[in-house]
């Protein structure tokens, strides 16, 4: 369930990137105007769909392998060498995300951050929130992986969005 929603905050973060990139183009070459807020979404929305890209691409089989004997070795070997990566690389790093940005998270919310530009958008604290969302969500999605290791789809198993 956790990578359906993290997919459907990548597809409308996508569409919000868009259409205000889009908006923003338009305005500013075509009519003149600039606008803060809106550049400031853009960016809010650029950072979620980054954020929350990562764990999705984990689960549809799309992360980076530098494995070059792992071509000529069993399937058992790339589920063992997948739960050691796991384990020795994705869950600390990813903890340490968690753990690096807490105190920032913590304080950010207390403030109420809003954005650095002013006249710009307020709840920055609101995306802050994302990095240590999506780190926890890789943790999830990495231990799943390793649990249940059939489960894995690649990215010509699943549906176009």
């Amino acid at each position: 369930m956790l990578d359906r929603l993290a997919t459907a905050f990548c597809v409308i973060a996508c569409l919000a990137l868009t259409a205000s990139v889009l908006a923003i183009v338009v305005m500013r070459y075509g009519f003149g105007i600039g606008f803060i807020e809106l550049q400031d979404f853009a960016s809010y929305t650029f950072a979620v769909l980054l954020i929350f890209s990562v764990p999705v691409c984990l689960r549809r089989g799309g992360h980076v392998r530098v494995e070059v004997l792992s071509e000529n070795l069993s399937p058992t070997y790339a589920r063992i060498a997948d739960a050691v990566a796991v384990l020795l690389f994705l869950i600390p790093v990813f903890g340490l995300i968690i753990w690096a940005d807490w105190a920032d998270l913590a304080y950010s919310w207390s403030i109420r951050e809003a954005s650095v530009e002013t006249g710009g958008l307020p709840g920055l604290f609101i995306v802050k929130t994302a990095l240590p969302l999506g780190a926890a969500m890789m943790i999830l999605q990495g231990i799943a992986m390793v649990l249940a290791p059939d489960a894995q789809r690649t990215a010509e198993d699943e549906p176009a969005l």
